[in-house]
């Protein structure tokens, strides 16, 4: 659920927020640790007024200014209610002076500084959404995402919501080709050698630990 900002019509947003227990609230131009503490303080006040479990409602940080991509680490810190952040596109673009674009260039180092930016303080980044109308863009983008080491995607249109979810769900092939990487990996540990060659790639031990991250991964219903 996404709020006002605290120093507008946030208080009274939560207020009416928390008692519904949504799973967690969405904070926009999220930009410094004071932010978040803040937010916190009025989520547990909230919760206490509403007689509901500590903790139990989440803090998205949304970050759409240069200043949020940048203490997205300080951000993190300052809530253990945070185990999320969302990536921005059209604010983040406009704070940036860029030009927007179908092929974001003028996201992606955002894109890719924040999703390093995440993993370094062990949460999970969202990236921005696609906010022009084609679903074929929508998954070009969410497949880039994907490669770059995103899990989750936002989005503005519904519409686009089967497209995006194909594109972050590996295809039966890309399984096939984990499931080689993993057998001949295993296979070679077990002759006592370090790694396997599989079409022209040395498997490692993170290339492994990457081919079974990517098995675990729900399969496609259908191609």
């Amino acid at each position: 659920m996404r709020i006002n900002a605290l120093h507008e019509d946030g208080p009274l947003d939560i207020a009416r927020a928390v008692p519904a227990m949504p799973d967690f609230i969405a904070y926009p131009k999220a930009a410094t640790a004071s932010d978040m503490r803040e937010l916190d303080r009025a989520i547990t006040a909230a919760e206490k007024q509403a007689g509901l479990t500590q903790g139990d409602v989440g803090i998205l940080p949304v970050c759409e200014t240069a200043l949020g991509v940048v203490n997205l680490r300080e951000i993190a810190a300052a809530s253990t209610r945070i185990r999320y952040a969302l990536l921005g596109a059209e604010d983040l673009a406009a704070d940036l002076m860029a030009e927007r674009s179908r092929e974001a260039v003028e996201l992606d180092h955002a894109r890719r500084r924040f999703v390093l930016e995440c993993r370094a303080v062990n949460i999970e980044p969202i990236d921005a959404p696609y906010t022009f109308t084609d679903a074929e863009g929508a998954a070009q983008e969410a497949r880039y995402a994907r490669r770059l080491g995103y899990r989750a995607k936002s989005l503005v249109r519904p519409d686009h919501a089967m497209a995006i979810l194909a594109a972050l769900i590996p295809t039966e092939a890309e399984r096939a080709h984990a499931q080689r990487m993993v057998d001949a990996f295993e296979s070679a540990r077990a002759r006592g050698e370090e790694r396997a060659l599989v079409d022209g790639l040395w498997v490692e031990v993170p290339t492994y630990l990457n081919a079974k991250r990517l098995l675990a991964q729900p399969k496609r219903m259908s191609e």
